[in-house]
């Protein structure tokens, strides 16, 4: 058994662990006989039984590109930001390497903010390959915000320094992509690693920007709630009129 320690102690480093040093710290501490540490063990317990959950999902979520027959390179394709009022709508295409897990990949929504930023940069530093597209708030309006949408994907995987040979995206198929194969996957960001990927890193790329447009237009609250039609931003439109960002066809109802 480990040198004894304060409860105070273990309870420190218990809470500093990483989720792979849990197993080894319940191997030193499972046998320590004090009630205040058999609290902590069973605290770690339970969350080495979170983490081996989250190892098993993530897996998963790598399940359909490894059973993908005569592909090697599959790149997922998702967007953000086609509900707002203002705004650029976002996408993103990844490749990802299917030797390298990412744990907690899941559907961007689904993420708080601050696991975002850091699963973003993860996939930005260990992907074989990213690309990202956006139409801006004229260019909806002009051919409005499916087609824009297709554009701003288009775009996105025209930024990958590898060229695809599938493109696996979030329950859409893009025109114009001739021949390369594509599939629609509905839910495809909760189900599937390279497209929760691309909804990561669009989703954190848009939010970033519309932070940066709250410095220039702060009576809408871009930073909060990011050009979606929040009570706040629904009331400054009234108020204040549209901004340069806004997008018209989207606002006719409110001013």
């Amino acid at each position: 058994m480990a040198e004894l320690k304060k409860i105070s102690e273990i309870r420190e480093l218990f809470n500093n662990a990483k989720e792979d040093e849990l197993e080894g710290l319940l191997k030193l501490y499972g046998g320590d006989s004090r009630s205040g540490v058999q609290k902590l063990v069973e605290g770690l317990k339970k969350r080495l039984l979170k983490w081996d959950a989250e190892l098993k999902r993530t897996e998963e979520m790598y399940a359909y590109e490894r059973s993908l027959e005569g592909f090697s390179m599959a790149c997922g394709i998702d967007e953000v930001g086609r509900g707002p009022l203002a705004g650029p709508v976002f996408a993103a295409a990844v490749i990802l390497p299917l030797d390298f897990e990412i744990p907690y990949l899941n559907d961007s929504k689904k993420l708080s903010p601050a696991k975002r930023e850091e699963l973003s940069e993860i996939i930005r530093r260990e992907a074989v390959a990213f690309g990202i597209g956006r139409a801006e708030e004229g260019r909806i309006d002009e051919i409005n915000i499916r087609n824009a949408t297709f554009e701003a994907m288009r775009g996105a995987i025209q930024e990958l320094s590898v060229k695809p040979d599938i493109l696996l995206n979030d329950a859409v198929t893009i025109p114009d992509m001739g021949p390369l194969p594509q599939r629609a996957i509905i839910k495809g960001d909760a189900k599937v690693a390279c497209i929760a990927a691309a909804s990561i890193v669009a989703k954190v790329e848009r939010d970033a920007l519309m932070v940066e447009y709250d410095k220039i237009y702060p009576e809408y609250g871009f930073a909060s709630n990011k050009g979606y039609g929040s009570t706040q931003h629904i009331e400054a439109l009234k108020k204040y009129g549209p901004c340069p960002i806004h997008r018209r066809s989207f606002i006719g109802n409110f001013v």
